[in-house]
């Protein structure tokens, strides 16, 4: 799997209905063969800024990058992590069994 974290900063008047403005991008891109997660989340530091967690089977990334929601939504180029992991899910932490 393909797995993504991507921080976006957002305009001051944004950020209180940034989810909101991206409800259509964030359902779009849940609905595309090969996405295996897209969640949002907000920076404990910066109210301005987002971070957004996501992972796609193999090579469904690259069909997201093309997409016409994804063109329509990016402002700027953001900053990412991306990985190519093993696997497709989310795994149980090791260290430690409750």
């Amino acid at each position: 799997m393909i797995f993504i974290v991507v921080k976006f900063k957002v305009k001051p008047d944004w950020s209180e209905r940034w989810l909101g403005l991206v409800d259509g991008f964030t359902k779009a891109t849940r609905q595309e063969p090969g996405n295996l997660w897209f969640d949002w989340s907000r920076s404990v530091d910066d109210p301005h800024e987002f971070v957004l967690v996501e992972a796609f089977k193999d090579d469904a990334a690259g069909d997201h990058v093309q997409s016409a929601h994804f063109k329509q939504a990016m402002a700027e180029t953001p900053r990412i992590v991306s990985r190519q992991l093993d696997g497709e899910g989310w795994d149980r932490m090791g260290e430690l069994t409750i």
